[in-house]
């Protein structure tokens, strides 16, 4: 049966193969930890790769600050890994099974994330006859760099070409983790950080259980086979402990023997990248290769100490996107593509195309796969944000739904302040610490710091290590909880003497120390000078300036030069102290301002670093420190400057309008003519009236004429346009007043209810409002009518009402300032 099935899914174990050699990460080494069972606090080391801040040097007057040489660029990268990757070649392995293995094994076999690793692909079945090995190795010990990763897909894929000539069908774990420790501890391997050793792992997939019943070399029959082979594995896993060697077994399926994988997980190396839990070797069981994917994903999160973020999926052409946290140093974009024939396009959060080889702004970009099934980008120092990847494929080719994952890690540059900086033996310090990335992102988003641990260790002469505990909750002696400021206080130990070193440690899923220690100088008496250092925080513009104050006491009989220096900088930042030194005048107290000019090319974002107060009439010793709380924003544009007055007036104006409007409609109101009853009389009796409809006196004027038909009483007739001068006009002012002007005349006052002379008619009008008392009359009833009093100045039908030829009337009203031209 295993005969048959051996060829089975060839793919799948190739993949799962080169899904292992991405769970690889920055574990702790034997040295880094101890012996099994010990424990052990890390005194600090100047080591390559890590950064000081030691006591301030430099001749007086200078304003630089004093720090270590930088880290050289490969240690200021993620810690490289050994690691080998065992796959499990049995003949139990289905074809969907090992498709699936393949596909994930791809994906991750191009996110390594440093190009100092090493990497070893074995697969193993069984030794049953003459001429087979249970073990083939496909890939030898590999450096992961740009071209070892190529190299890496090329071999892993040999993985699916199993040949029952050289392979047995059964599960030899003893021999593949036999042949993987002597790989792993039989070359130099890469180092970490710390100079030392990198850490060694094993990645080992299965789908089964221990397997040797037809393998001659454990015994002369299937049960003592057995037996040998559990006792074999046992002293194997003992072997790797002893080398330091991690294992971390992955199955799937229902066959899965989960006592014998738990086993090899706590019988080999259980060294950790760190001290949070699920960094410490253990097994891993999905139930259907389907999860396989996920499952690989997920266990070299844990074993690397780095984390995984999931984007989005698509066909062709398509945009994908994935987000890169702001506490990013290093990661890799991987892009499942299934086919060779999909190409990518890579997108920055900002909105720009990235190379694939090379530097830009700031980030170390390098790609491969790009003709393969997968494709991955490892970018050093990311730019946090959503990542943008634009897929596109010819037709025929885009069937296969497209995947992209961001694998990444943050290394952490820690700033601390020691406070007080020269302390006594016996007396109580209080350290605080803050944090930033490579880039000069400084970390304010406690978010993002989620499950963080910080604690520091404290060494010198006189006095064993202490460790003590830094947090950021709110508890004295922290100030505020989740202003990502984590602070702890000791007491330095009463035989302190001379020279203390303190180093932090940052743990947490995905982030990394830099272990920078800090250099102190215990103080034998009280200092004769003390100082406090005050910064102002909030925003300011390129170019613009930061405010302190530093008040010294100096109890000494002579004058003291201090300077002011900066330390830790964001990276680019342009910052310049005035005054940078200062003299504080014996026997006294002084409070000394201090400027803080920020360069027009500072980037803009929250500054990092603190500013440092040194005696140099004291061997350079640092009296106070205070961290930059300042953050780079763009200088405000004129509408971001003006908007306040603009929306003002923009208001007023609309108020003013408004207002406007209310006084124009309210004088509408008042004008319009609409229900007033025009009465035509004659001889004292009522022979017509006529009615104002709404909409018929536009601005307040009706007109109107007077029809005599032969035989016939005389009637009222509306004119239409109220322009013409055949037609008899009834106006009201914009005060109320009613005027009358006959056709081809002047006008008159009209009060309601009161006759007006219209020809040889009378006009009455009622439903109008009676004129104000005392209103002048306007100058045009000063006027008298044309052809003479009482008639109209031309012939026709109606005739007009004649004003009075002398002055003013008693009844002439006011008016004329509401009189229009076309009236």
């Amino acid at each position: 049966m295993r005969e048959n099935m051996q060829w089975i899914d060839k793919g799948g174990a190739l993949l799962l193969a080169g899904a292992l050699l991405a769970l690889s990460g920055p574990l702790a080494t034997p040295e880094a930890h101890g012996a099994p069972g010990t424990s052990r606090i890390p005194a600090a080391q100047g080591a390559p790769g890590t950064s000081r801040i030691p006591v301030a040097h430099g001749a007086p007057g200078t304003s630089r600050t004093p720090t270590a040489p930088a880290p050289t660029a490969p240690a200021d990268g993620p810690d490289p890994i050994d690691f080998a990757v065992v796959v499990d070649q049995s003949a139990s392995l289905a074809d969907k099974d090992l498709a699936r293995e393949t596909e994930a094994a791809a994906l991750i076999g191009q996110g390594e994330i440093s190009e100092r690793s090493r990497a070893t692909v074995i697969g193993f079945g069984s030794s049953e006859k003459p001429g087979q090995s249970p073990v083939r190795e496909v890939c030898p010990p590999t450096v992961v760099d740009a071209a070892g990763r190529q190299r890496l897909s090329d071999c892993v894929q040999e993985l699916g070409k199993r040949d029952p000539a050289r392979t047995g069908p059964g599960t030899d774990f003893p021999a593949a983790i036999r042949q993987a420790v002597t790989r792993l501890t039989g070359h130099g391997g890469g180092t970490g950080t710390t100079g030392k050793p990198a850490p060694k792992v094993v990645f080992l997939l299965t789908d089964g259980r221990l397997d040797v019943a037809d393998s001659p070399e454990y015994g002369s029959d299937r049960e003592s086979r057995q037996a040998n082979g559990a006792r074999r594995l046992t002293e194997e896993l003992a072997r790797a402990r002893a080398a330091g060697v991690q294992i971390w077994p992955l199955g799937f399926g229902t066959e899965i023997d989960r006592a014998s994988l738990t086993a090899m997980a706590e019988g080999g190396y259980r060294g950790a990248c760190s001290r949070i839990p699920g960094s410490t070797p253990r097994m891993r069981v999905v139930d259907t290769s389907a999860g396989i994917d996920k499952a690989l994903q997920e266990t070299f999160a844990a074993a690397r100490c780095a984390r995984i973020e999931h984007g989005t999926v698509g066909k062709p052409p398509a945009d994908l996107t994935v987000v890169i946290p702001p506490i990013a140093t290093d990661g890799s974009l991987t892009v499942a593509k299934h086919d060779p024939k999909v190409q990518v396009t890579y997108f920055d959060p900002a909105g720009r195309k990235v190379p694939v080889r090379g530097a830009f702004d700031g980030s170390d970009f390098e790609v491969s796969g790009e003709n393969g099934p997968v494709e991955a980008l490892r970018v050093k120092n990311p730019l946090p944000g959503r990542w943008r990847v634009h897929i596109e494929a010819p037709e025929g080719h885009r069937d296969r739904e497209v995947a992209v994952r961001a694998l990444w890690q943050g290394r952490l540059r820690s700033t601390v302040v020691l406070d007080p900086a020269s302390p006594r033996a016996g007396e109580q310090v209080k350290v605080e610490v803050r944090m930033q990335t490579r880039r000069g992102v400084v970390v304010t988003d406690p978010k993002q710091l989620a499950g963080l641990s910080v604690a520091a260790d404290l060494s010198g002469d006189g006095f064993r290590p202490v460790s003590f505990r830094l947090a950021d909750d709110g508890k004295a002696p922290d100030a505020e909880a989740g202003d990502v400021r984590f602070t702890g206080t000791l007491t330095v130990p009463a035989g302190a003497t001379g020279d203390l070193e303190l180093v932090t440690r940052m743990e947490a899923p995905g982030i990394t120390s830099d272990r920078r220690p800090l250099h102190a100088v215990v103080a034998e008496d009280a200092p004769l000078v003390t100082a406090a250092l005050t910064v102002d925080g909030g925003t300011v513009y390129p170019g613009g300036t930061v405010h302190g104050t530093l008040d010294v006491t100096n109890n000494d009989s002579a004058p003291h030069t201090l300077r002011l220096a900066l330390g830790d900088q964001t990276p680019g930042a342009e910052l310049a102290v005035t005054p940078a030194t200062v003299t504080a005048p014996p026997n006294r107290s002084t409070q000394i301002p201090f400027t803080l000019t920020v360069g027009d090319g500072t980037p803009l974002r929250a500054l990092g670093g603190q500013v440092t107060v040194v005696d140099t009439a004291d061997g350079d010793r640092v009296l106070r420190g205070a961290f930059l709380d300042v953050l780079v924003v763009a200088p405000p544009t004129w509408w971001e400057r003006w908007w306040k007055a603009v929306a003002g007036g923009t208001a007023l104006l609309l108020v003013l309008g408004a207002l406007v409007g209310v006084r124009l409609a309210a004088r509408r109101r008042r004008r319009d003519l609409t229900g007033v009853t025009l009465e035509l009389r004659q001889d004292g009796r009522p022979v017509d009236s006529l009615t104002v409809r709404r909409g018929q006196s536009p601005g307040g004027a009706f007109a109107f004429t007077v029809d005599e038909p032969y035989g016939a009483p005389p009637t009222l007739r509306r004119i239409p346009g109220g322009g013409s001068s055949a037609a008899h006009v009834l106006r009201r002012t914009g005060a109320g007043e009613l005027l009358l002007r006959t056709r081809g005349g002047g006008q008159v006052p009209v009060r309601t209810g009161e006759p007006t002379g219209l020809a040889e008619h009378e006009l009455v009008v009622r439903g109008g409002r009676p004129a104000p008392r005392g209103a002048r009359a306007t100058p045009w009833a000063r006027r008298p009518a044309r052809g003479g009093p009482g008639r109209g100045g031309s012939g026709g039908t109606s005739g007009t009402a004649a004003a009075p030829t002398g002055g003013p009337g008693p009844d002439a009203s006011a008016g004329a300032s509401d009189y229009d031209g076309n009236f």
